[in-house]
């Protein structure tokens, strides 16, 4: 466990360009409601009952932030700023994942058994992103911001709107986490600007 908390303060350094010292890093809620995670994770594989969720809410009164202690989290996960992000019991994260503000990995229901979202690894899911079911996100793909993911996405992908549509950069593998999710593809935009496109050339064959 705290070999996985070394890769996650390592995290925060490597994705936040604000973070000067580790002393400054040690505040960040982010990085608080993974700690309050993993312990009350430690203690929910241990099979003890009411603690772990308690250690969950306690969690989620000071930092805003609340993942159950059932969730399967990786290393080096980071939470910017983390207001409002939300972790279901059954949601599996792999390592090196970025969440921003605002997101939901949720359910869609009160189906039973995995009824939450699994991301694979070197995700960014941007502020007030929802991905939504027992659906799966794959390896190196980036989610818009507010956009709602109801269905797999496959890997080197990137999701934008509601309902996330999937979108490839340029038919090119994404390589390494980019955390610049303010600049991402909209096929719907650019298929608009198409139609505007044709429409201006008819005017002026006409």
């Amino acid at each position: 466990m705290f070999e996985m908390l070394k890769d996650d303060i390592r995290a925060v350094f490597d994705r936040d360009p604000a973070a000067r010292n580790i002393w400054e890093v040690l505040t960040y809620a982010g990085l608080h409601a993974i700690i309050w995670y993993r312990a009350a994770h430690y203690l929910h594989e241990k099979d003890m009952p009411f603690f772990p969720r308690l250690m969950s809410q306690i969690a989620r009164f000071f930092t805003g932030i609340e993942i159950h202690p059932g969730a399967e989290i990786g290393k080096g996960v980071f939470i910017d700023h983390g207001m409002g992000v939300v972790v279901g019991e059954t949601t599996i994260i792999g390592d090196n994942v970025t969440l921003f503000q605002g997101v939901t990995l949720g359910g869609t229901g009160k189906e039973k058994g995995k009824r939450h979202p699994t991301l694979a690894s070197s995700i960014v899911v941007g502020t007030g992103a929802k991905i939504l079911g027992n659906i799966t996100i794959g390896n190196n793909v980036m989610v818009g911001a507010n956009a709602v993911v109801l269905k797999d996405v496959p890997s080197d992908c990137t999701v934008v709107g509601i309902p996330g549509r999937i979108t490839r950069k340029k038919g090119k593998k994404v390589t390494g986490i980019s955390l610049d999710h303010t600049n991402l593809p909209d096929p719907i935009a650019e298929k608009i600007k198409h139609l505007e496109k044709v429409i201006n050339e008819w005017r002026k064959d006409a």
